[in-house]
């Protein structure tokens, strides 16, 4: 039979040393109060007998405290890297955990039975929840443990759920209502998912009923913007795209592809604004003479692409700052708190051609 080897123990070490538990445990914790030569004694015998020091994770729960936050989401690692909206709430995030010594777990997931487990054993005192549309299972899991948490969207109407956003509706009339104010009359979305998953053309009614809250806000956004303006909202296009290169390009084939291009291209995020950029430039579109183009967020990306995109602006270095302040003040209520949003008149937005 194999014979277990018994992990080295701090009474091993203070034992060694002929120090007391408490001594010893001073040692690593607060040596300024050992003297130098009890000091020396107890990490030569603790190093003899190997041992590291205490487990942190120990001394954290048994204070009940971690100081460290959980940032959830239920897509690949990379989203926090690669996707630029993402990059700029975790700038304020990171800013405000910097402030006040918290530290950051970044937690996600390949797979449910993956993201369980990250969710359930990250030592953390709260979390921050990205992509709440679509994430009610993460929504979940962040509630089982019991701990505050805060979700960067409104993706669910359960008032139980702390959450921070901006209105959706107003930021999307504040964007089509400056086009229609241009002379823009034939209007294509190039839209989020309405639902997990989905991507091609979609009819207005269905966009009206989407799963996602914060599709379905910008969509009713738009379109009363653009009925307000005398337009008929079903003659707008409508192609759903998973925010992606490959999806957006197909969008941009299909809009175009029609009888009657659209003039003006609402884009439910930076992200698939400036692709369709790069699109139109490598088709011989020239944006904003032969199509204006209008973009959802605010990155800083879309300040130097060419040409540089009228967007509407989300706070979301604030919104980072802002979830890690509730997260670490908690004090039990629940918080939905709503940002304003501002409309940054670039380059990309232009009249119709005539």
């Amino acid at each position: 039979m194999e014979t277990k080897i018994r992990p080295v123990r701090l009474a091993d070490v203070a034992k060694a040393a002929g120090v007391s538990h408490g001594t010893a445990s001073n040692v690593f914790s607060r040596p300024e109060i050992v003297r130098d030569e009890v000091r020396e004694r107890v990490k030569a015998a603790a190093e003899k007998l190997g041992y590291g020091g205490p487990d942190p994770r120990g001394r954290m729960l048994r204070a009940g405290k971690v100081n460290a936050i959980g940032v959830a989401t239920a897509e690949p690692l990379c989203y926090f890297f690669d996707d630029p909206f993402a990059r700029v709430v975790m700038a304020g995030i990171s800013e405000a955990c910097d402030r006040t010594g918290a530290g950051i777990s970044l937690v996600s997931a390949a797979n449910d039975e993956q993201l369980a487990w990250n969710i359930r054993s990250a030592l953390v005192d709260g979390f921050i929840v990205f992509c709440l549309e679509g994430g009610s299972r993460l929504v979940e899991l962040t509630r089982e443990r019991g701990l505050p948490f805060v979700a960067l969207d409104f993706g669910f109407d359960d008032e139980t759920i702390a959450a921070l956003g901006v209105d959706d509706v107003a930021g999307a009339r504040l964007a089509a209502a400056h086009l229609t104010g241009l002379g823009h009359r034939c209007f294509a979305v190039l839209s989020l998912e309405f639902d997990e998953g989905g991507h091609g053309p979609v009819f207005p009614d269905r966009a009206r009923t989407a799963g996602y809250a914060g599709t379905r806000d910008r969509i009713a956004g738009y379109l009363g913007a653009i009925a307000e303006a005398g337009i008929d909202p079903a003659s707008v296009l409508i192609y759903e795209t998973l925010n992606d290169e490959a999806t957006t390009h197909a969008g941009l084939e299909f809009l175009f592809a029609s009888e009657t291009p659209p003039t003006a291209i609402l884009a439910m995020s930076d992200k698939v604004a400036l692709i369709a950029l790069k699109w139109l430039a490598g088709h011989g579109i020239t944006v904003p003479r032969d199509v204006s183009v209008i973009g959802f967020d605010g990155v800083p990306e879309g300040e130097i692409s060419m040409p540089p995109l009228t967007t509407v602006v989300q706070p979301m270095a604030e919104m980072g700052r802002r979830a890690v302040e509730i997260i670490l003040s908690f004090d039990g209520a629940v918080r939905r708190e709503t940002l304003q949003v501002e409309l940054a008149i670039r380059k990309s937005t232009a009249p119709p051609p005539r």
